[in-house]
């Protein structure tokens, strides 16, 4: 699994015009899972995640979590995290999960980042063509792997 993780000051993502899901301060998360991952893989990225901290204290140094921050995450699925672009000009996605068994993890994703932050998560619809809009905070922006 691939996790990129952005500071943003909002974000939010629609389709078909209509905005599915809306944050203020927080985090965009886009989700990429490879053909081998499996549920178990969940929760260390969660785990990773909860605990970055990535948002700015009082003093401008970046001490707090997502938690003290008490900002939103908004979560978007995206094989092409998994896209490989190293021979040729048009990407291959044989390294990310079919349809369905990555529709499964993704929705397991959902649950426990829910579980574990205490509140809501706001998503996009996966396998949908989606329109994301955001304003970058900093900008801060990571890549999580397990």
């Amino acid at each position: 699994m691939r996790l990129l993780v952005q500071r943003v000051k909002e974000a939010h993502v629609s389709v078909n015009e209509k905005v599915c899901g809306k944050i203020n301060h927080g985090l965009l998360l886009y989700l990429g899972i490879h053909k081998d991952d499996t549920p178990t893989k969940t929760d260390w990225l969660i785990n990773k995640l909860i605990g970055l901290r990535i948002f700015c204290d009082e003093e401008g140094q970046m001490n707090h979590d997502i938690q003290q921050a008490q900002g939103d995450v908004l979560l978007i699925s995206q094989f092409t995290l998994y896209g490989d672009v190293q021979s040729g000009r048009r990407p291959g996605f044989t390294e990310a999960a079919l349809p369905e068994p990555a529709f499964l993890l993704y929705e397991q994703f959902i649950s426990e980042l829910k579980e574990a932050l205490g509140r809501p998560v706001q998503t996009g619809v996966f396998g949908a063509l989606m329109e994301v809009s955001s304003i970058n905070d900093g900008p801060v922006t990571f890549l999580l792997e397990r």
